[in-house]
This record gives structure tokens, sequence and C-alpha cells, in this order.
């Protein structure tokens, strides 16, 4: 097998090689029943108890309480971008935004009805993220909507928002079980798999019994989460390759301590990166102010924008992938998800302390 190099890509990401490897081995048949999980039908006796680990996975890493469903859906974030507004949004929402994902929910959204930025961090060049007592919500607001972490600028909430008695809908797509959280907090918390969870192409939801209750008639049915739920994620064909890799992902997860310790390791990674940008003596520069400062996404700036497409070559080059930032915002980003490893860290903070020499 060739050697596996460092992957930095924001997403799809890096899965632990326990997972592929286990995926490899199982990838003719599955459970020695001669056919992969690919082909079996979702509805068979060999799918459903895939579909049963990856929802008790979650559950068990989450602490997420019995009045709370768990469903795999398909459409990405984006998709939840509109289906939240079109089942909950009936007289007013509240978006908070900190992002350009958050930017994102907010357009789609006032296709829906009418929407609330209570507050922005765009005109400080999104590099903050809220105090608490800075959010003041709506008296008719139906929900409060929040990206916990957004990947592009790299920051990060370092809190679950409380509502204060409105429903929070939270977008964790990049930082979903990387650290413990207050789960009853969320009325609806979804997540794109292709960061921490799985491969692209699954979105898990996480949804409240009592917010269900709320979804309109005569709503599509695609697009419908009571529908979705009493059918267990099986309306239509669900992506089932994906959710069998999401339930490995959970196992490994699991075997690691769960999200408690791995929040202790990703904590460790990140400091290592951002240590190392701090005492650069302004060689690299830090996007994210520092109490802002995301465990996902490591972003900052070199000097010039020809040293940052140097930076990359040479990165891509000595085994270290994906460090390119975002187009609409350029610089690098290095994201370090449940997966990455530490070694990865180091050998990322090597090549910085080499292309300082060699270029400062």
């Amino acid at each position: 097998m060739n050697r596996r190099i460092y992957n930095f890509s924001a997403g799809p990401a890096i899965l632990p090689a326990e997972v592929l490897e286990k995926a490899q081995a199982e990838l003719l048949s599955f459970g020695g029943i001669g056919m992969s999980v690919m082909e079996v039908s979702h509805r068979s006796k060999y799918f459903a108890p895939v579909l049963e680990a990856a929802e008790k996975g979650v559950r068990e890493l989450l602490n997420v309480p019995e009045n709370y469903r768990i469903l795999f859906l398909q459409g990405g974030a984006s998709l939840q971008f509109s289906m939240v507004p079109l089942n909950f949004l009936k007289t007013a929402a509240d978006y908070v935004v900190t992002g350009a994902w958050g930017e994102k929910a907010v357009k789609e959204a006032k296709k829906c009805g009418r929407v609330n930025v209570i507050l922005s961090t765009k005109d400080s060049g999104y590099k903050s993220m809220p105090a608490p007592d800075e959010l003041n919500f709506s008296a008719d607001a139906d929900y409060v909507h929040y990206c916990s972490n957004e990947t592009i600028d790299g920051v990060e909430f370092k809190y679950d928002l409380d509502g204060k008695g409105i429903p929070v809908v939270c977008d964790a797509s990049s930082n979903i079980l990387s650290k413990p959280i207050d789960i009853e907090k969320y009325a609806l918390i979804y997540a794109g798999a292709q960061k921490n969870i799985g491969p692209s192409g699954v979105t898990l939801v996480i949804v409240r019994d009592d917010l269900l209750e709320k979804v309109p008639e005569n709503q599509f049915s695609m697009l419908d989460y009571r529908a979705l739920a009493a059918q267990d994620s099986m309306l239509n064909t669900p992506n089932t390759w994906g959710i069998y890799l999401v339930s490995l992902v959970c196992e490994w997860l699991k075997e690691k301590g769960g999200v408690a310790a791995m929040a202790k390791i990703n904590e460790e990674k990140a400091k290592i990166i951002y240590d190392a940008i701090d005492r650069s003596d302004g060689f690299y520069r830090g996007h994210a102010d520092q109490p802002a400062r995301s465990l996902m996404n490591v972003t900052f700036r070199l000097p010039s924008e020809e040293l940052e497409k140097q930076f990359v070559t040479e990165a891509a080059a000595s085994g270290l992938d994906g460090l390119k930032g975002h187009r609409s915002v350029g610089g690098i980003r290095a994201s370090v998800y449940n997966a990455f490893p530490v070694e990865g860290a180091h050998a990322l903070v090597d090549f910085m302390r080499d292309f300082t020499q060699r270029n400062g």
C-alpha cells in the first residue's frame, strides 16, 4: 500500500485508518453474508443492525435522550438550510451569523419568511464569536439558528447556545462529536457527515419530538422531518454505505474513550499549531481572535499570497495535503478533525519552521 499522507482537507476529510481497514476487509462480504453492504437491501435483515448501530452510536456518544429522533438523511447541511425554515418558520426566525455558512443559511431562510439577523460578526471580518449576553432574541421567534463552527474562517462557539425558551437549531457539521455538548439545550442539530462522522452523502439530524409536532400538514414528503422520522430515515433508499461507515466511526470513537477523550486530543492538536503561529514573530498570522479560535479548522496567513501558494505546493510535496484556504478568503487552512493524528500536527509545525527559515 502507498504511504498515507497527512490530509488537512476541510471535507470530505480524513477517516480513521481503523475504520477504512475494517470497511476494506468487509467490502466484498459484509458480516460473511457473501455480499457487500453496498449491495444489500436497505429493508433487509442484514442492514437493519447497521442502521441500529449507527443510531445507537450517536445516541450513546452524545447522551441523546429518548425524546429525540436520530435521522440519517441526504442533501447535506445545505439542504437543511432550506428544510429548517420550510418546517418551522411560521412567524419569524432569529439567526446568529458568524461566518459564510451562517450567511448561506440566512439566504435560504429568507425565501420562507421573516428572518431576524440578531447578531453578525461580518463587519469585524468573521474573526470573533459573541458572548452569551450579546444575544438578544426576538419575542416572536419560532427558533434561533446558529453554526457552532465556521470552517472557512476558523471560528468556533465555546458554549452551547441557550435559547431562553426559544428552540435552538444548530449547524454542527464541522464539530459534531468533537467534544461533549448539552444536547438538551437543542431542539434540532444537523451535520453533514463528511468531516467528523463519516463520508459525504449522509446528513445527521437530531430532532426533539416536540419540534416534530410543529411540522405543517401537506409538507413535501422528502422535506418533512415528521415523515422522515416516521419511516426511520427510510422514506426513500438511504445511503446504506455511508450509514455503515458512520456506525464504524462511532465504534472507533467509543474505543478512543468517547467525545470527552476526543476533546482533549483535539485541544492538543490545535494548540500545537496555534503555538507555532504565535511564536513565528508575525510570519504566520492567525485569522481568528484567540478566544474564538476553532479546534477543528486552524486558519492563518503568510506575508504574501505568493508565499502562501508556495507554502501549499511545497507542503503537498512533503506529504501535507489540503492546506489551501477556502477560495473565498485564501490563506492557509489546516483542518484537524477527530481522525486527524497528533503526529500530523507536529509534522505541519516542523514544515512551518523549515519554511520560515528558508523564506522569512
